[in-house]
């Protein structure tokens, strides 16, 4: 199976436009061979280029006189590896910014409201350490949130909570986790005094996240 490789992200020149592309192999050996980054590389290049709108796309897409899907054929001959797309994603934005973290084995892209270089690649490495599973707590799958409440009530009821107080307990337990996991309600990692919708406005008043996209190996 295809679960080592290689994952990058990058932008457009006028940082409208952001993609990640994971390339996937067998072996580590492999993923971090010069060669295999630089492909991906390529292929991250070519999704920048073209604005490919998924990975169907991008595979159509040329690089090196032969499609996307045909040079991975070519490449899984030369390498004896299954080779792979195994995850692509692209954002627009005023201005997106990316973080790849060390190891390319994950990459998070974020858009923000405005131009803002040290913010956006700031939010992009809290994206990729954090892993929200949302921007906002509006965003949040309605099956993700009675899930959340489900698991609160059975926590109360097993503490030998009353009946009757359950549902506050669990809506009190619902409010924690929309802190912890949407981006915009989560602790700064740099700075635990304020969450990451206070920490913009502290670089600009009008400054939010309008989204992000993250990818890893494994996730």
């Amino acid at each position: 199976e295809a679960t080592e490789g290689c994952v990058l992200a990058g932008t457009t020149a006028d940082n409208s436009f952001g993609a990640i592309v994971s390339l996937n192999c067998e072996t580590d050996f492999v993923a971090k061979n010069d060669n295999f980054v630089a492909l991906t590389q390529k292929i991250l290049d070519k999704a920048l280029e073209t604005k490919a709108s998924d990975k169907d796309a991008l595979l159509k897409e040329s690089i090196d006189g032969l499609t996307i899907e045909e040079k991975l054929t070519e490449q899984t001959g030369v390498i004896g590896e299954k080779l792979e797309i195994g995850g692509y994603e692209t954002l627009e934005a005023p201005f997106v910014d990316s973080y790849i973290h060390a190891g390319n084995k994950l990459a998070s892209i974020v858009g923000l409201s405005q131009k803002a270089d040290e913010a956006g690649k700031n939010v992009a490495m809290q994206a990729a350490a954090m892993n929200p599973v949302a921007l906002t707590r509006d965003e949040v799958d309605q099956e993700v949130i009675d899930r959340e409440l489900e698991v609160g009530k059975d926590l109360a009821r097993q503490e030998g909570k009353p009946e009757e107080m359950l549902d506050k307990i669990a809506q009190g337990r619902l409010n924690k986790f929309f802190k912890e996991s949407t981006l915009l309600e989560q602790d700064y990692i740099r700075d635990g005094k304020m969450n990451i919708t206070k920490y913009l406005q502290s670089v600009d008043k009008g400054l939010t996240a309008t989204g992000f996209k993250r990818v890893g190996l494994g996730v």
